[in-house]
């Protein structure tokens, strides 16, 4: 990691979403169907999603609700969490292993997975809308963003083209699209909700976007490197499961070295959208830099 203290603001966020998790989702001896969820949410993860939230919004100049963003955040994760249950199941990835446990459907069984990731998009979206100190003009852009970054021109679209991508030969280009859709909508719009609430301009939104996509393709190609280097002790999956599934990945398409080149080159074009901030943007670069050197 460029800054090894960036480590203890990730540590930082990571703590204040669980708590908030925790608070916000059902008590888990209510149900089987609240065990599934919690057991799926409360299992560890980087957080990237909801600490990309509180990175952006804090780089306005209004002192923010700090429970608004909060929910925010929650209601990001849950949705990503939601889709991660799914991806796992038998008829999608079919993975037995998610952040170093059983997955869902292993640790129960496919319908509850099923449910459970069903449970948790309505709930993304009740947070939402009982959050007492948002607008309801910030209500409906949330909503409306959110639903269109996990809907059929998103994040469902990514994974349907993930399916069908071993079925014929995709290029580089296709290969950005389906990982766009799939894994970069969500992260973008996760740093669009905090800009929302920070209330940025014309020029700030067209950075923060720029700065998303490119971080949510380094993410992508970082995670098929760690899908062939990291060991499951380390980065909490089989290690070689896309090889197995024959999936194309970007070490498979262009080669290892140069996927990693490629990374690089984006974490350094992530950074450089960051220029027209006046604001301190250490945090966003230290992220940059830690998405591409991870190993899990």
């Amino acid at each position: 990691m460029k800054n090894p203290d960036f480590q203890s603001t990730l540590t930082n966020y990571k703590t204040r979403i669980d708590k908030t998790l925790e608070e916000l989702l059902p008590k888990k001896s209510t149900s089987k169907l609240a065990e599934a969820m919690n057991y799926s949410v409360l299992n560890g993860g980087k957080r990237l999603r909801p600490i990309l939230v509180y990175l952006s919004s804090q780089m306005g100049s209004e002192t923010l609700d700090k429970k608004s963003v909060d929910h925010v955040a929650a209601a990001v994760e849950l949705m990503h969490c939601y889709s991660l249950i799914h991806d796992d199941l038998p008829a999608m990835d079919d993975d037995e292993l998610r952040r170093g446990l059983p997955t869902c459907h292993m640790k129960f069984n496919e319908a509850i997975a099923i449910l459970a990731g069903d449970a948790l998009q309505p709930l993304a979206y009740e947070i939402i809308i009982k959050s007492p100190n948002l607008s309801e003009n910030q209500k409906i852009y949330i909503l409306k963003k959110l639903m269109h970054a996990c809907g059929f021109k998103g994040m469902v679209e990514g994974q349907m083209l993930d399916l069908i991508c071993n079925e014929r030969n995709f290029s580089l280009k296709e290969l950005d699209l389906m990982h766009g859709l799939k894994t970069g909508k969500l992260i973008k719009t996760s740093l669009l909700l905090g800009a929302n609430l920070a209330r940025f301009n014309k020029t700030m939104l067209k950075a923060i976007l720029s700065y998303g996509e490119k971080l949510g393709l380094a993410f992508q190609i970082r995670d098929d490197i760690i899908d062939i280097e990291s060991p499951e002790e380390v980065s909490g999956k089989k290690q070689g499961s896309d090889i197995l599934q024959k999936k194309i990945t970007y070490p498979a398409l262009i080669g290892m070295d140069e996927s990693k080149k490629r990374a690089s080159l984006l974490m350094e074009e992530a950074i450089n959208s960051l220029s027209v901030f006046s604001q301190d943007t250490t945090d966003l670069k230290n992220l940059a830099y830690y998405v591409i050197e991870r190993t899990s």
